[in-house]
């Protein structure tokens, strides 16, 4: 079998002067990914040195670069999940984890399926997996973002000092300006087929910018932010998390397939549900288990890569 890979770094309005290093970013993915499908390996693996790739670029709000929460440091979030056997792990809440990618690839490996917070950083130390200071994540760019808004959410506050901060700032306190695109949602994915007909997905985030300490987004939920079955498909998805847990974005669009509609056309039914049903804001990216593309966005702009059988890299935005 041919294999495929697809990848994505987030879907949100990207400045314009970010577009070349997300592209960059994507393409570094899927090379990652693809060495290791053409060599014969799994899409697990693939899927997972993919979404490294993607940690490691401090362009993308996952790992290196993610964004602050309110306590002004990062807290990570990621899962990866086999389509052969449906066994999946997750870890939300991490701090001090560089690649939590490869810490959810261990949970998958255990006996459970979700680990947070501080349990999921003693497994990592368990797993002797490396820790990494709280400024170790922090980039400049990030930084300034975060003490801009806590400047402007300060303001409001002052001008509705009887209503709580998490009115004040719209959308539940966890962006500025009440709208979810206002903030970076540079979450990453990844999904791959290899030669063995395996299926596999990953994500990775950094969450949204200034949330609350503790709040997990779509990216470790099983079926919502990502899904693989071989005898569906396989999904990761990108954008509002609290829109995109409500219909179970990756579950849904992965359903699709099952129901005999094209991945394509898939990735586009499940944006348009994310939009009719919670009004939510998005992406996601498809595969098969033929290994035929998807993907659709209803923000401005997703970045995205893929390449298939004996094709070229495929780069957009």
């Amino acid at each position: 079998m041919r294999p495929a890979l697809i990848v994505h770094g987030g879907a949100w309005d990207i400045p314009d002067d970010e577009i070349e290093p997300h592209q960059a970013g994507c393409r570094a993915a899927i090379a990652a990914g693809w060495q290791i499908l053409e060599q014969g390996g799994s899409a697990l693996d693939a899927v997972e040195a993919a979404v490294r790739v993607m940690e490691d670029a401090p362009i993308f709000d996952a790992g290196v670069g993610s964004v602050l929460n309110r306590d002004g440091i990062v807290e990570v979030d990621a899962a990866i999940m086999d389509g052969m056997t449906l066994r999946s792990g997750a870890v939300a809440a991490v701090q001090r984890v560089q690649n939590p990618i490869t810490l959810a690839r261990r949970v998958l490996e255990s006996d459970v399926v979700l680990l947070v917070g501080q349990g999921a950083e003693r497994f990592a130390d368990a797993q002797n997996i490396p820790r990494c200071a709280h400024a170790d994540l922090i980039i400049e760019r990030e930084l300034k973002r975060w003490q801009e808004l806590r400047a402007n959410l300060a303001h409001q506050t002052q001008d509705s000092f009887n209503r709580p901060l998490t009115e004040v700032a719209g959308l539940g306190g966890i962006t500025s300006g009440g709208h979810p695109l206002a903030n970076p949602g540079d979450t990453v994915g990844a999904v791959a087929l290899d030669r063995e007909g395996r299926l596999a997905a990953a994500t990775s985030t950094g969450g949204t910018t200034n949330k609350p300490a503790g709040r997990v987004g779509d990216s470790p939920l099983i079926g919502a932010g990502l899904y693989a079955d071989i005898e569906t498909g396989g999904c990761s998805t990108t954008g509002w998390g609290e829109s995109i847990i409500k219909v179970l974005l990756a579950k849904t669009a992965t359903d699709y397939i099952g129901n005999g509609e094209s991945p394509m056309t898939s990735a586009h039914m499940a944006i348009q549900r994310l939009a009719d049903r919670v009004g939510g804001l998005g992406g996601c990216i498809l595969l098969d288990g033929q290994g035929r593309i998807g993907f659709a966005f209803n923000t401005p702009r997703m970045a995205y890569a893929y390449r298939s059988g004996d094709g070229e890299i495929v780069v957009g935005i």
